[in-house]
């Protein structure tokens, strides 16, 4: 059930999807992140061994600061995003919820809820679709999109539990 709490800090629900164009803010961001925020760890640029010491920095520090953490393409030692048993999963169509629900996913990145610079071109699901999808998948939803703070706090309305961001929530 989403918090409807009128003085709830977005932040707390907010999720930052690591990127390679934020490397320079990077730990700036992490550590401005309060307690019970996420982070998606992707850098999928990286050679395996480049990727899994970045990952290792980066999960050092969310354990230290009380945030949870996932990882998308597999790493030792890290929650998977996306396949089977996977702490959090990537939801942008109908086959993905169904995927979801039977992976039994706790987290679901709902996307793209409106228009974002990470993937320009893509047509935005828009509020209608981004709830049709997430009610199907199970488990917590979090839209990932073009999100801002103000944005979710207008989407937690529709039973959604978090937000996710890279330019959103990049510290610059």
């Amino acid at each position: 059930m989403a918090n409807l709490n009128r003085n709830i800090d977005p932040r707390r629900h907010a999720w930052l999807m690591t990127d390679p164009r934020i490397d320079d803010a990077l730990f700036a961001t992490l550590r401005a992140l309060p307690p019970g925020a996420g982070v998606v760890f992707r850098h999928y640029d990286l050679s395996r061994g480049e990727r899994h010491r970045l990952f290792l920095r980066v999960r050092r520090l969310a354990q230290a600061r009380g945030l949870r953490i996932s990882a998308g393409g597999g790493l030792p030692g890290a929650p998977a995003h996306g396949g089977p048993r996977a702490a959090t999963y990537p939801v942008h169509d109908r086959r993905q919820a169904v995927a979801a629900r039977r992976a039994g996913a706790t987290w679901l990145f709902v996307s793209p809820v409106h228009a974002t610079r990470s993937h320009p071109g893509t047509t935005p699901l828009g509020i209608r679709r981004a709830v049709a999808l997430a009610q199907g998948g199970g488990g917590r939803r979090v839209a990932l999109g073009g999100m801002t703070a103000a944005r979710w706090l207008r989407l937690r309305y529709y039973g959604f539990d978090g937000w996710a961001a890279i330019d959103g929530l990049t510290a610059r």
